[in-house]
């Protein structure tokens, strides 16, 4: 072989690349209708994602002021985390066509003798958190752990006794 790859070697593969690439944009646009749905504590925080996994709705049911404030808000994270895995569900599911057509085209190591096959050196993906960052993660690392914060440039008030007039008092 001369190192040329010409159509005789491969002659339906512009064909299957082509077929791929219209795959690709049909999945693409059916994707953007996906949404994923939840609902949680028997149906009292109901959440629901776009194809993105960004909240669009969210919703309270029946009873869900029995709920203390903490609760409600661990069940909204919950209920937003599981309508992103449904989501994500639906997402794998309408793209393995692709993965199967894919699978179909030569690899770059089948057409370029002695090329290693790069999916395989693809590492897979990693995976976010899912949860609650620590306060030294939002805010860095502070230099001056454990010392009071101080301030430049700031006027000092005087402490007033509550007792004495000022701009609440009645007679003002």
């Amino acid at each position: 072989m001369s190192g040329r790859i010409g159509p005789e070697e491969f002659p339906d593969l512009m064909d299957d690349i082509q077929d791929t690439l219209e795959t690709i944009a049909r999945l693409q646009r059916e994707r953007t209708a996906l949404v994923g749905k939840a609902s949680v504590r028997r149906g009292r925080v109901s959440a629901v994602v776009n194809a993105d996994s960004v909240l669009v709705d969210l919703k309270f049911g029946r009873d869900v002021e029995e709920l203390e404030y903490p609760d409600l808000a661990r069940a909204v994270i919950e209920a937003v985390q599981e309508a992103s895995a449904d989501v994500n569900r639906k997402s794998r599911e309408l793209m393995s066509p692709l993965d199967e057509q894919r699978a179909r085209l030569p690899k770059l190591s089948d057409m370029v003798p002695g090329m290693p096959d790069l999916r395989e050196q693809v590492p897979p993906p990693e995976r976010a958190p899912v949860t609650k960052p620590g306060a030294q993660e939002i805010f860095g690392a502070a230099d001056d752990a454990g010392r009071p914060m101080t301030f430049d440039n700031v006027e000092v008030v005087e402490k007033r006794d509550s007792r004495e007039s000022g701009i609440t008092d009645s007679g003002w």
